[in-house]
């Protein structure tokens, strides 16, 4: 079996080669001349699988490592017999992460306590039920917002995108881009949903960049319909808004779903579906592990203040990154590709934890 796999997925090489001929190959090298003898694909959301570069190959499955599948023609997949498949909730813990870790920030810059803050969710898939999870366990009220979900299961515990706009003090996306349908999300915060915002809110964007309208986002942020920015995902990346960057408290290079944990999920769940799609036995899944972060063991008491909170840091500061960008925004694609992919919390172990500590630290998955 000929395997071609994007050569910036890691943990795969020496993996793969134990039941396939693969070849890594740079996201500029998915050409149709350069994959059209592989039986399957492994590759991220650069890597743009559609109907020019797959008609006429061989190509029986793609798999992604990404919970997002929009850079693959599913409709031209489906009807050509070409299976896919992608990585639903690898990445969720990794985005909570983030999440926390930047709301942290941005309450110690501006000494504003979290607790009892109104942080409303749009789309509470994997990703969002994980950031509820751990702003829940950190002491903030939750509003939640999912037609599709709704529409399923009831609309107990869920609240429209107005009441999302009207009543909380923090904001956060976590929808897949659709462009089309009755739920489409292109442009969700739009002018329209600005103009319902109340109190001058949080907004965070982790999900995919054109799920806001940057202008929108622009003229609420000057209007001070909106305060502080998060934005790790931009419309027309890698060429981003640098009014928008400009304009945001953090800014990063779409990386709030790279851990080393996510990555590792993701590279797993390819593996595990051409295992099962070819029928074949994948005996080396379980090598797939990231290694272990390089200062393992977080000692409480070397903080004298905010302790659980800069432990939430230790493992992941937000501010290292934004610096990165603001100092080479026209490097984003290659920030995005060498980034140090962080371990989440079950990699590291608490020290002279106390005994009000021992609640927030479980229910985020350190060890103690």
């Amino acid at each position: 079996m000929k395997i071609i796999a994007d050569n910036t997925i890691p943990y795969l090489q020496g993996i793969a080669e134990t039941f396939a001929e693969i070849s890594y190959i740079s996201p500029e090298e998915f050409t149709h001349d350069r994959i059209k003898n592989a039986d399957a694909l492994i590759i991220r959301s650069i890597d743009k699988c559609t109907q020019q570069i797959l008609e006429g190959t061989s190509i029986k499955l793609i798999t992604t490592a990404t919970i997002g599948f929009d850079h693959i023609d599913t409709a031209y997949c489906d009807k050509a017999g070409i299976a896919w498949a992608n990585a639903p909730g690898c990445n969720a813990d990794s985005v909570a992460q983030y999440v926390l870790a930047s709301l942290i920030t941005l309450s110690i810059r501006n000494n504003i306590d979290l607790k009892n803050k109104t942080l409303g969710i749009v789309g509470v898939g994997h990703v969002g039920k994980a950031v509820e999870r751990v702003c829940k366990a950190y002491g903030m009220n939750i509003l939640r917002n999912d037609p599709p979900r709704e529409e399923q299961e009831g609309s107990a515990g869920f609240v429209s995108l107005k009441t999302i706009a009207e009543e909380s003090d923090i904001i956060t996306f976590h929808v897949p881009y659709t462009v089309s349908g009755i739920h489409a999300t292109k442009h969700l915060a739009n002018e329209a949903f600005f103009a319902e915002v109340k109190k001058k809110p949080w907004f965070i964007n982790t999900c995919r960049g054109a799920v806001h309208d940057t202008t929108a986002l622009l003229r609420a942020k000057r209007e001070g319909i909106v305060s502080e920015l998060i934005i790790d995902c931009w419309e027309n990346e890698p060429h981003i808004d640098l009014q928008l960057l400009d304009a945001a408290s953090i800014a990063t290079p779409h990386i709030a779903g790279f851990s080393a944990d996510g990555k590792a999920n993701g590279t797993r769940a390819c593996l595990q579906t051409i295992g099962n799609f070819f029928r074949i036995p994948i005996e080396k899944i379980g090598e797939v592990v990231p290694p272990l972060p390089e200062e393992p063991v977080i000692d409480l008491d070397l903080f004298t203040s905010r302790r659980m909170e800069q432990a939430v840091l230790k493992t992941f500061c937000p501010e290292t990154v934004d610096r990165m960008l603001r100092n080479a925004p026209h490097d984003f694609e290659s920030l995005r590709n060498n980034y140090n992919h962080p371990r989440e919390y079950k990699a590291y172990t608490l020290l002279n934890i106390k005994e009000e500590e021992i609640f927030l630290s479980d229910l985020l998955g350190f060890n103690r």
